[in-house]
């Protein structure tokens, strides 16, 4: 992974961390290829109701797109890659 990707995956798990707030986790505590939702950060589907949200409000990415690319919810590292490259191609 390049630097600007673990940068940006910082900067996105911290804005993750606060937007659900999770006061009780750091970034460092999130892997990358940790299962989102499940095992790994337990998530559930008002967190996933929140993340599309945070990623219209705060990224800019409209719903059908994160609609149509369900397994990006699979890991932070896919989420966060998928976020990454809609910034990159705006």
């Amino acid at each position: 992974m390049d630097e600007k990707t673990a940068e940006f995956r910082l900067e996105f798990k911290k804005n993750l961390i606060e937007w659900l707030q999770m006061e009780d986790k750091s970034p460092e505590d999130i892997k990358d290829e940790e299962a989102l939702f499940g095992t790994g950060l337990a998530l559930d589907s008002l967190d996933a109701v929140e993340i599309v949200i945070m990623l219209q409000r705060k990224y800019g990415i409209p719903q059908k797109e994160v609609d149509s690319n369900r397994e990006i919810f699979n890991t932070l590292g896919s989420l966060s890659d998928f976020v990454q490259d809609k910034i990159a191609n705006k």
